[in-house]
């Protein structure tokens, strides 16, 4: 007769299920990799042999493994020390701490490197805070780099600010015509001045050097250390291929993913990882599309068989439009200042555009793959939706789950139909916490109060994920829940939307069990039941009587992936 005497026994705590009931219970059962029983101290303690770990809660929450279902992983990796430079508020706060930070770059960086960084945002340098016109302009970069070229991405990652070496080094100047869906900003002699959006980043990018996959493996290896310290254990890549090349200093192309599945194949992959394709490029086209879908097949081909329960692809990516604090996002009415952005697919008119998009998404609906369509205002998210049901109608599949990743802005009606045919929206309530001061400029208080309408979301029907899309911001749930039931901006701690707060149970379940049902995997993971794997979270307290403001300062005690303590904190988890 089989053994199955747990390997594991969690007991004495508040076990929050993230079931369909959000169900509590006081203790869980594990034997291997998975969970067996979920119950009562007593009845779950009766369960232990002679061999069975036991570990007494005390009182502290457990919780699914977090699953951050929107996580550039190698991008947040391969953008941070030692690997780039950290050009984020508070390491800098000034136009001036940039060029030092760009100055002691130079001095270890060999002829003919490149300087990176990742990170600055307009709204933090005291010199464009002391003056709403100020911009960053390569000249602030020349004095400290002459001759390097210099390349920081914004913290959004859709607008990118170089130097002369760099412009120098890329052939742009006033007459370069940049790539559809972007723009490069030019003075009023009509020089470029070192700014780039959009698809215009990559008139540099694709001059970037490429980390070989080897330092990818690295990368990936010590992005997992850091994701099993927050609780993680699953987490959605949400775009790898040739449609990435140098995005996010080239942590978006096809050799991340064979990172991965070297790593998968070797058996050294310890975390959940589902993948979405990016086969092509902001401002992109359908045959760019068709033409990156068959790169991939063909690279993928032949490779390693890996455990689809730990690496597997889901889906494919498309970029919508662009992000409202640029002002690129596509929207009905007109940002502050005027200007209503657009599209940043391949077109020169507006409705040539929504109709390059209407044929990607069909494209891709066609091929059989999930949908997650990067789009953030009104007008281009209602495009999308449209572009999903039409898919679905003229090629109807079971359940294909597409959904709009960001969905800033997107219109109740939408909402409506996305729950209606069981589409979704992954949102980032961490980044509404970081930038809503930011917002009221750009778009005025009523807007911003809405921008990623949560409640609505919900209420609705539909099956909200919440995600940290770092490295926009860190891979860091907590700064989410408390943002989900806050709405406060972290600049000023006032109210930014509070009737778009949702409560704790679907705060949870928006990174665990919703996440699951993105990736196609709520058969077996996502929640604490009998018989889903057993990844799990242990807080260092009880999270229903926390005030949600000391949420984020919230320690992980204890992280299960697979059945097996990947991170344990010291004098955290006790086994009794």
């Amino acid at each position: 007769m089989a053994d199955t005497t747990p390997t594991l026994i969690l007991t004495g705590g508040s076990v929050l299920t993230a079931d369909a009931r959000f169900s509590t219970a006081e203790a869980v059962a594990v034997r291997g990799r998975w969970i067996t029983a979920v119950g009562t101290t007593a009845a779950i303690r009766a369960l232990a042999g002679p061999k069975t770990r036991v570990v007494d809660l005390a009182g502290r929450t457990l919780l699914p493994g977090i699953n951050d279902s929107h996580l550039h992983g190698v991008a947040y990796a391969l953008t941070k020390p030692p690997f780039a430079l950290d050009v984020a508020h508070p390491a800098v706060g000034s136009l001036a701490d940039v060029a030092a930070a760009v100055r002691e770059a130079v001095r270890t960086t060999r002829p003919g490197q490149w300087v990176t960084g990742l990170g600055w945002d307009r709204g933090y340098l005291a010199e464009c805070l002391a003056d709403a016109r100020r911009m960053p302009h390569r000249r602030d970069l020349d004095a400290a780099a002459p001759d390097t070229p210099v390349y920081l991405t914004d913290f959004s990652s859709h607008m990118a600010w170089v130097n002369t070496a760099a412009l120098r080094a890329c052939g742009i100047d006033g007459a370069t015509v940049p790539p559809a869906g972007g723009t490069i900003d030019t003075d009023e002699r009509g020089e470029p001045t070192g700014i780039l959006r959009e698809a215009a980043q990559r008139l540099v990018q694709d001059r970037l050097p490429s980390p070989g996959v080897g330092r990818r493996r690295t990368a990936i290896e010590a992005l997992v250390g850091e994701l099993h310290a927050r609780g993680v254990t699953s987490y959605t890549e949400p775009g790898l291929g040739p449609g990435g090349g140098g995005a996010l200093l080239g942590g978006l192309s096809t050799d991340s993913l064979h990172a991965y599945a070297g790593l998968a194949a070797d058996g050294a992959l310890r975390a959940r990882v589902s993948v979405l394709l990016l086969p092509a490029p902001t401002g992109g086209s359908a045959a760019e599309l068709r033409e990156g879908l068959a790169s991939l097949r063909a690279s993928l081909e032949g490779g390693a068989a890996v455990d689809p329960r730990r690496l597997r692809v889901v889906g494919v990516k498309i970029f919508g439009d662009g992000v409202p604090p640029n002002r690129t996002a596509w929207m009905s009415e007109p940002y502050a200042g005027g200007g209503h952005g657009a599209l940043c697919v391949h077109g020169d008119t507006p409705e040539r555009q929504a109709g390059e998009l209407r044929e990607m998404i069909r494209v891709a609906h066609e091929a059989g793959y999930q949908l997650g369509v990067h789009v953030t205002g009104d007008l281009a998210i209602d495009t999308v939706v449209d572009a999903f049901v039409a898919a679905n109608e003229a090629a109807p599949r079971a359940d294909p789950r597409h959904y709009v990743i960001h969905g800033d802005f997107v219109s109740p009606a939408s909402l409506a139909r996305l729950a209606a045919h069981g589409f979704g929206v992954n949102m980032n309530p961490a980044i509404k916490w970081t930038i809503s001061d930011l917002m009221d400029e750009v778009v005025g208080e009523r807007r911003s109060a809405y921008q990623w309408p949560v409640r609505s979301a919900f209420e609705a029907g539909i099956a909200v994920c919440a995600s940290s899309d770092a490295p926009i911001t860190v891979p860091d749930w907590r700064q989410g829940v408390a943002g989900m039931l806050l709405r406060e901006s972290k600049a000023s701690g006032r109210p930014s939307g509070r009737d778009q707060c949702v409560g704790l149970a679907d705060a949870v379940r928006a990174y665990t069990a919703h996440p699951a049902r993105q990736d196609l995997a709520e058969s077996w993971k996502g929640t604490v039941e009998p018989g889903k794997v057993a990844d799990l979270c242990v807080l260092d307290r009880d999270l229903l009587t926390t005030d949600p403001h000391d949420i984020p300062g919230t320690e992980v005690d204890l992280t299960v992936f697979d059945g097996q303590v990947v991170h344990e904190r010291s004098g955290g988890a006790a086994s009794a």
